[in-house]
């Protein structure tokens, strides 16, 4: 029997984590709260894949196995609470489209500079002759890439609501910008939980990853501001 993912946010990269799910053989439904774009529905509707906009309808999401969730949803909505209340496991796009990938992946975030860097690691690379895709916050979805190209390398830039969705999910290299307070509204205005969030980049690192961070920015230095 064919395991049913629900898919939270109809935007890029959830039609990309679709369109993946669809081709490793998940029953798949899109739901979004909010208008589709004309391009995405296309996307979905090129292969077949069922969605709703502008509701959720609890029947349909409450009976899947495993939820991926657009990192543009708060925790505190209503229909994610239900959704925890039965067990249900939520991820995010990346977290999935990192299960069907062997390539060596480089995650770049913080609270500023991060799309600059990852751009530019992204150019040094395919200039060097790489086979690399870029993803994350830029470029199209880590998902469908996975879903549709054959990259040996992915340089993604990594939002802290992305690495709340992260839990198996491991960085080749790691590297953290910097941290300074952002989307407090979302961590219960405890500016530590943010920092703890941030530092969810280097979670499941081996002897053989690397970590690359700024030497002078004391919350990376020492990240409990306790």
């Amino acid at each position: 029997m064919k395991k049913r993912l629900i898919i939270l946010g109809g935007g890029e990269s959830g039609a990309g984590a679709a369109v993946l799910a669809l081709k490793k053989g998940f029953e798949v439904f899109v739901s979004d709260f909010g208008k589709i774009k004309e391009k995405y529905k296309n996307v979905l509707s090129h292969f077949e894949i069922k969605f709703e906009e502008g509701k959720h309808t609890e029947d349909l999401i409450l009976t899947a196995d495993e939820v991926i969730k657009s990192p543009g949803i708060p925790d505190d909505v209503g229909i994610i609470k239900k959704i925890r209340e039965k067990g249900i496991n939520i991820i995010s796009e990346i977290e999935f489209a990192g299960r069907y990938t062997s390539a060596k992946i480089i995650c770049i975030t913080g609270s500023n500079g991060k799309t600059t860097t990852t751009l530019l690691t992204y150019h040094i690379l395919k200039k060097a002759g790489l086979n690399v895709g870029l993803a994350g916050n830029v470029g199209q979805s880590f998902a469908m890439q996975v879903a549709e190209k054959d990259f040996d390398y992915y340089v993604l830039e990594i939002s802290s609501f992305q690495l709340d969705g992260m839990f198996d999910f491991k960085a080749d290299i790691a590297v953290l910008m910097n941290i300074t307070p952002d989307h407090l509204d979302r961590y219960e205005n405890n500016f530590q939980n943010y920092v703890n969030s941030k530092f969810r980049i280097i979670q499941n690192q081996e002897q053989n990853d690397a970590f690359v961070f700024c030497d002078d920015e004391p919350l990376i230095q020492r990240p409990s501001i306790g």
